[in-house]
């Protein structure tokens, strides 16, 4: 734990204008980034007498080793900086929105000669117009297939409208008429396209026009006696506003706006957003976050802000933006999101009518989201928390190991030996610095070595970085240069806990990889397999944890994480070695004269039974290169013929195999 003063600036070194600022720890890693108007008046709030400062506040400054700052000319800049070094740094004292969906919108890929409707997930993609986000994906569909009658667009992957053009003949949809069937030419990718333009007016909340030009047409139909014409537009028009029902009127016809509300207490704040289009709710979405700094309403309504907009642009940015509470530079933030929407934008709060009726109704969907998240997760962070603490008394350890790094080999009979290396941070996993190991050092089969050696790599690289930043002094004296840019690096932070697959052996060989390192600050252990008994270095005796220990389950977890993730690994380059070829070794031969190779001959088995002038029947293949060839498969190793398991029978190799 640091002294805020050891680190504190000189009086007047710290600029009073707009700017972007950073904490950093021990370790070189950006822990907080905030902006202000002045950065002189806003720093020195961190230096005051610690009892002075939000419990959260004064946990980050005697965690911080350093503070350091950029001046900008204008709040947006400001505003436009913190959002890029908050997705680019990560820290882990700004507010943080734990979205645990992936939402699903609408999507029409405009880009394509095609356009089709489908439902998606995820990045957004350049030439696909979206709608929403919904709460679920069947709800999207349940609309899409009333509107299909009336707007019959594709809906069919790639390869089943290739493979419609090919035969001539379209899919299902196709021949009950909620598919236009453009595979088989039945309308031209014009009129295809004027279909997905008129679906896109509809779905943007343009309906109400639309719906009374059917009407007008179904009137005159009537008139003219065309009485079947006449019924299918009033069937369309009922699916129509059967799909409108689905979206409940809530405002005027041209209102286009996001209400965004919150519920929050001490600890954790719940965000809900409404948006609304063409008057209507066309989607909802929800995040909830731990107010790990001491934030008001008013700063979440930024970072909300910030997460809902920051990689928006254009109409994904609405004309008017609903808040509960105004951020503190509200003209900034207001200025920003023009920018992100490229004309006005107006940021308010609501204070009469409708709109203020529906924000109501939107903070009553955020209270709901705080109570039942809290529902769910109050005995899992109780959980997580007793299982830290049990650990570290089983394990003798001085604190709760934060940070736990487990380490796991994995071969098949001796061949394509990797490891894996997973980490858990507060008890749970931090995907984004698991890591992979193909073990270098010895050929064959031996689990005690292979471990000895990913501990050895992986903290060699530890050291190296301590080293280059200036953390760990050589032998010589000479200190590396640091690269103080504060993002996550490999290998860069130290665990508390290593944990390792296995018994004694194994935990006897990472402990030797520590010592021949000099790191004496990293405890170690095992988990045995077989009893679930957790093994210390240099005990003849393990530990036992009760079977309904959290402590144990966590313990569980974390190994049989690294378990699966080194499966995976081994597996795709078993994989990647089973399906490597013969030709592989022939010089100059590319990806496409290989499978005009198989085309031609029909597999492997057939090409090495081939002349040299047989192969020089193949477009493209010269004699020098059908000379290679034949050196090549002559030289391979017949592959041993496959057996059907089932009924014990050799398979004959008449098939294609992969080039």
């Amino acid at each position: 734990m640091a002294d805020p003063s050891s680190y504190r600036p000189k009086p007047g070194q710290i600029p009073d204008s707009p700017g972007v600022y950073k904490f950093r720890d021990e370790h070189r890693r950006v822990i907080y980034v905030g902006k202000a108007k002045s950065l002189r008046q806003r720093l020195a709030n961190y230096f005051q007498p610690l009892v002075n400062l939000h419990p959260r506040t004064a946990t980050m400054v005697t965690t911080a080793a350093s503070v350091e700052w950029t001046v900008v000319s204008t709040e947006v800049e400001a505003l436009q900086l913190e959002y890029s070094w908050i997705k680019e740094f990560d820290p882990r004292f700004n507010v943080k929105y734990r979205d645990d969906k992936s939402y699903p919108y609408l999507a029409v890929t405009l880009g394509e000669e095609f356009p089709r409707v489908q439902v998606l997930r995820g990045a957004k993609k350049k030439g696909t117009r979206y709608f929403g986000p919904y709460a679920h994906a069947w709800a999207i569909r349940e609309t899409v297939d009333l509107m299909l009658r009336v707007f019959p667009v594709r809906t069919c992957s790639a390869g089943v409208f290739k493979n419609a053009a090919r035969t001539g003949r379209p899919c299902l949809l196709g021949y009950i008429g909620k598919c236009s069937a453009p595979c088989v030419g039945r309308v031209d990718a014009v009129e295809h396209r004027e279909l997905a333009d008129e679906f896109c007016d509809f779905m943007a909340g343009r309906a109400g026009p639309y719906i009374r030009r059917l009407e007008k047409r179904m009137a005159e139909a009537a008139e003219e006696m065309e009485y079947e014409r006449a019924a299918r537009l009033r069937d369309d028009i009922e699916a129509l506003k059967k799909a409108l029902e689905k979206n409940a009127i809530v405002l005027a016809d041209a209102t286009d706006a996001d209400l965004i509300a919150l519920a929050e207490d001490e600890l954790e704040a719940a965000v809900q957003i409404f948006h609304v289009r063409g008057g209507r709710v066309r989607g909802q979405r929800g995040w909830v976050t731990d107010k790990v700094e001491a934030v008001s309403t008013g700063d979440l309504v930024e970072h909300a802000l910030q997460q809902l907009y920051g990689e928006e642009s254009g109409d994904a940015v609405p004309k008017e933006v609903l808040v509960p509470a105004l951020p503190e530079d509200a003209d900034a933030v207001a200025r920003w999101l023009e920018t992100r929407r490229g004309s006005g934008v107006s940021l308010r709060v609501p204070q009469r009518g409708d709109k203020k009726d529906l924000m109501e109704t939107v903070a009553r969907n955020a209270q709901q989201a705080l109570v039942l998240h809290k529902t769910k997760r109050a005995s899992d962070l109780t959980t997580r928390s007793r299982a830290l603490e049990e650990i570290a008394e089983a394990l003798g350890l001085d604190a709760a190991p934060l940070r736990i790094e487990c380490f796991d080999v994995s071969h098949l009979q001796g061949q394509d030996v990797v490891a894996s290396m997973i980490v858990f941070e507060d008890g749970l996993p931090r995907k984004s610095e698991y890591r992979r190991f193909a073990i270098k050092g010895f050929e064959g089969q031996d689990d005690v070595r292979s471990m000895h050696e990913v501990v050895t790599r992986r903290f060699r690289r530890y050291l190296a970085e301590k080293e280059r930043t200036g953390e760990f002094a050589p032998e010589d004296g000479e200190v590396a240069a640091a690269e103080d840019d504060g993002r996550p690096k490999r290998f860069a932070y130290p665990p508390q806990l290593v944990v390792v697959d296995g018994g004694q052996p194994q935990v006897a060989a990472a402990q030797r990889a520590l010592d021949e390192l000099g790191i004496d600050d990293v405890a170690v252990c095992g988990l045995a397999k077989r009893l679930e008994e957790v093994w210390l270095p240099g005990e003849d005796d393990p530990v036992v944890l009760p079977r309904a220990s959290e402590g144990l389950y966590l313990l569980q977890r974390v190994r049989d994480t690294a378990h699966d993730f080194a499966i995976r690994y081994q597996r795709s380059k078993r994989n990647k070695r089973v399906r490597t070829s013969p030709l592989d070794a022939v010089p100059g031969l590319g990806d496409t004269r290989k499978q005009a190779l198989i085309k031609h001959f029909g597999s492997v088995k057939r090409l090495r039974q081939a002349t040299i002038e047989q192969i020089c029947e193949v477009p493209g293949m010269g004699r020098k290169t059908a000379e290679s060839v034949v050196v090549a498969l002559a030289q391979a190793a017949p592959a041993a013929p496959a057996v059907n398991t089932a009924t014990g029978e050799i398979m004959e190799d008449d098939g294609g195999t992969e080039a």
